[in-house]
């Protein structure tokens, strides 16, 4: 099946953009901790914190240190089968040694892909990523189906702040 392939690329992408993958946006915490932001799969939400939190949003691709891109890494897939699916291939690649060398994992990020619990089939998923990884789940946030990222930050989101080494007190955030 198409969409079953490697979720994340064992090697670093080549830099330069290509038709269908812009060059990955930029933002840095303030005082140079950087993250970058790893797709398990398109889709997962890898921009929108990249922008809510900071650090380098890198699509699907491993970070090539080479180029600058920081090695300290958050994986981010969605909540759904296929998201789940994805972190695991994702994480299998890492124990293997399928990515560049410098890379440093700190979580698997599990953004909700809708609003609500789990199903049981899900969490289980859930519970195997958490036996191999340090998992943050980001719940549904209905504003960040808009373009505007404002308002407060939910508990989950603030921890992942933290571990990126970015203040959540930039302008337009608010504790909540």
């Amino acid at each position: 099946m198409p969409g079953d392939g490697p979720a994340v690329l064992p090697s670093p992408a080549v830099p330069g953009q290509s038709p269908g993958h812009p060059a990955p946006r930029q933002v840095s915490a303030p005082g140079g901790a950087l993250v970058s932001w790893v797709g398990a799969h398109g889709g997962a939400g890898t921009s929108t914190l990249a922008e809510v939190v900071g650090g380098s949003d890198l699509g699907r691709h491993w970070p090539d240190l080479s180029q600058g891109d920081p090695g300290r890494v958050l994986l981010v897939a969605r909540t759904h089968a296929t998201g789940l699916r994805a972190a695991s291939r994702a994480l299998e690649a890492l124990h293997t040694g399928q990515h560049p060398e410098g890379v440093e994992l700190l979580a698997v990020v599990l953004v909700a892909d809708a609003p609500g619990r789990l199903p049981l089939h899900l969490l289980q998923r859930v519970r195997v990523l958490r036996s191999v990884a340090d998992v943050h789940r980001v719940p549904w946030v209905p504003a960040w189906r808009g373009e505007k990222r404002t308002g407060a930050l939910p508990k989950a989101v603030r921890s992942l702040a933290a571990l990126a080494g970015s203040p959540i007190n930039r302008p337009g955030r608010h504790e909540g």
